[in-house]
This record gives C-alpha cells, sequence and structure tokens, in this order.
C-alpha cells in the first residue's frame, strides 16, 4: 500500500487547530466552574469551595487539554478534528489502523517531544527521519500519512481542486463528500451511488462499463475525478 507521508507542514496545521480545540474546551470548563462557584451559598466555607473547585473544575479542565490526543486518536482511529481538517491520519507503517496501545504510546512520548518548547525536539526528528516520524511515532510504530479521504475536503486541498475548475464547486463538494462517507455507506449502495455521480461528472464515463466496475475501480475514478 503506498502511503503519503505528511511533512512538517501538515502536521504544524493540525496541531494548531487541535491546540485551539482543546486550549477552548478547557477554557470552557474553567469559565462554567467559576460561575458555578459565584452561585454558591455565601455561607458556604471558602477551604471547601476551594477543594471543590480544584476537583470539580481545575483537575479536569488539565485533564481534557492533555487527554484531547490520546482519546480522540483512539475514538476517530488515528484523526482529530485538527488531522482531519488537514488531510491527514495517523497508521502504522504499513498502512493499517494502529492500536489503542500504539496510539497511547505516541502520545505518552508527546511530552518529550514537545520539550523544550514548540515541540522542538519532534519537528527536529521530522525533519531529520525519511519518514517525517517523531519520537512518538518510532516508539509506537505510526507515520502521519496524507488521507485521501478526509484530503478530499481539507481547505487546501480543496480550494486547490477549486482553481483546477475541472469541476463544478457544487460537484467538486458532492464527489468529495462521497468519498469522505465511502466506508460509513452500506457497499450495494455506495457502488451504486458512485456510478451515478460518474455518469453524470464523468463525461468520458460509459454505462456499460461502469456496470462492470468493482468498488476499488469506482473509488479510483471517483478520486480522477478531483
Amino acid at each position: 500500500m503506498a502511503l503519503t507521508v505528511a511533512g512538517p507542514g501538515t502536521r504544524s496545521y493540525a496541531f494548531v487547530i487541535d491546540w485551539h480545540i482543546r486550549l477552548l474546551l478547557a477554557l470552557a470548563w474553567v469559565l462554567l466552574g467559576l460561575v458555578a462557584r459565584l452561585v454558591l451559598p455565601h455561607g458556604a466555607d471558602i477551604a471547601l469551595t476551594s477543594r471543590l473547585f480544584l476537583l470539580t473544575v481545575a483537575v479536569p479542565a488539565v485533564l481534557i487539554y492533555i487527554l484531547y490526543h490520546p482519546v480522540l486518536e483512539v475514538v476517530m482511529q488515528g484523526r482529530t478534528p485538527g488531522k482531519r481538517m488537514a488531510g491527514a491520519r495517523v497508521v502504522t507503517r504499513e498502512g493499517a489502523t494502529p492500536t489503542t496501545g500504539a496510539l497511547l504510546m505516541r502520545n505518552v512520548l508527546r511530552l518529550i517531544d514537545s520539550l523544550p518548547v514548540f515541540y522542538v525536539v519532534g519537528l527536529i526528528c521530522c525533519l531529520a527521519t525519511t519518514q517525517r516520524v517523531r519520537l512518538g511515532d518510532m516508539a509506537a510504530g505510526t507515520v502521519l500519512v496524507i488521507d485521501e479521504t478526509a484530503a478530499a475536503s481539507s481547505p487546501g486541498r480543496f480550494g486547490g481542486r477549486l482553481r483546477s475548475g475541472r469541476l463544478h464547486p457544487e460537484a467538486l463538494a458532492l464527489v468529495a463528500d462521497l468519498l469522505e462517507r465511502w466506508a460509513e455507506l452500506d457497499p450495494a449502495n455506495r457502488a451504486t451511488l458512485a456510478r451515478t455521480v460518474l455518469s453524470r461528472l464523468d463525461a468520458g464515463a460509459d454505462p456499460g462499463v461502469l456496470a462492470t466496475l468493482d468498488e476499488p475501480a469506482l473509488h479510483s475514478r471517483l478520486h480522477a475525478l478531483l
């Protein structure tokens, strides 16, 4: 399976998006806690309310910030919202979905990759290795690659295809959406849907030929439209 390795630019783009999301989530939790504390009875013990604030607000906010990456990568199978927007995904070196243990390992070592500040160690590793991996990826046996399904709808690549002028923007969005949802659709339905889309958007498509194509071939024809 051919893998297109994501470079430092894609990594940085995904990280910046994820950093803003997890920071905002943590701050929103803290703000909610502060509002709740203001409405506590005025006679409540100050020490007690301080301990409650620490346990119910400060600690959860820190956990939200720290666990954002490992939890979402496990739940979303190697993706995070930032990676999805950047059109990237974490996979094994063979291209498979990493195990939970591997995803947790790469995130535990994120602490080292982030040293001394701004992920200097991780960035140096990405620039020095052929597969553009950081220490966490080396230990977990993972690599960040371009996720063609998500890449079809990522902002940078989507804009590039619009400029190419081959498809109308609405048609481009339709094909990108179909590719993004491909794995979630019923095999029979997605094959029928793919043939319908190709017959309408691909000027050189022969309905007789489309009827003989299997799913991988239909998927490739959809990618060719982009």
